[in-house]
């Protein structure tokens, strides 16, 4: 029984070491990428290219998800509006509720499922195949071409993303009030830009560039320190994706208190 006790504290003292030494290792990561970013060559084309990789290729998806959310938020809005006779509040509930919440956090995971999985085994499969290694032996900094790139493009697409979701959104919320209560679309967007703020606008793309830069910087540290072997890239990806949406409903949750703050201000 002691044996037993002697080998459970051993196990769970090794998992907390291994935890702050992800930590620190992960801390040693961001650091690099912050130093990196400034020191030349600059890799343009690089950044351009990801970036065409990450915003044009999650058009379809973010755009089918961006339409069905209007819809179907505004039909599960409809009846509670409808009790007391408020169903032409609906296009400032919409607005309110997409510009704050809905945009960015839906882009924010579906880019993490999409791009935060295909960043990962990237980089996970050429760690694998060795490939970083010869990078380094041709005098190319692997960390400013792989990863570098990968993160300012995530960081710079997903607001545009957000705001493209926001829109697609709002026409399917259109659709739909346009179909049951006969609102023009003109009564419709003037009553949507009367509910929001600047505030709202503003905390909404600072909150997708952090979302952004989340998605990236982790999608490439679990790619970067993949283990050896194809196991080791599908669990890169996988943990991309989970760490990645785990991280951004913290954020989420964090932003919302900040805003709240300067909002009572």
């Amino acid at each position: 029984m002691a044996e037993n006790l002697k080998g459970n504290d051993k196990v769970f003292s090794r998992r907390i070491d291994n935890f702050f030494i992800g930590l620190e290792r992960a801390f040693q990561f961001v650091k690099k990428f912050f130093v990196e970013v400034w020191v030349p060559p600059y890799e343009f084309k690089e950044v351009i290219r990801q970036c065409y990789r990450i915003g044009y290729n999650s058009l379809p998806l973010i755009s089918l998800t961006g339409f069905i959310v209007g819809i179907v938020f505004t039909n599960q809005s409809r009846p509670s509006l409808s009790e007391f006779g408020a169903t032409s509040w609906l296009p400032a509930l919409i607005s309110i509720a997409v510009v704050r919440a809905m945009g960015p956090l839906v882009t924010a995971l579906i880019a993490a499922g999409k791009v935060g999985s295909s960043i990962g085994a990237e980089i996970g499969s050429m760690k694998v195949t060795e490939q970083i290694d010869a990078m380094e032996v041709s005098a190319t900094n692997p960390f400013k071409f792989l990863v570098v790139t990968r993160v300012l493009a995530s960081t710079f697409m997903i607001p545009i993303l957000v705001l493209y979701t926001d829109f697609v959104a709002l026409m399917g919320a259109f659709l739909n009030v346009h179909v049951n209560e006969m609102v023009s679309i003109s009564t419709f967007f003037v009553q949507v830009f009367d509910s929001i703020s600047f505030l709202d606008i503003s905390s909404s793309m600072i909150k997708s560039l952090v979302f952004g830069f989340t998605i990236g910087m982790v999608g490439c540290y679990k790619g970067y320190n993949s283990t050896k072997g194809t196991e080791g890239v599908g669990k890169a990806a996988n943990s991309a994706v989970v760490m990645a949406m785990f991280l951004i409903f913290i954020e989420e949750l964090l932003s919302l208190q900040i805003t709240n703050f300067f909002r009572q201000l």
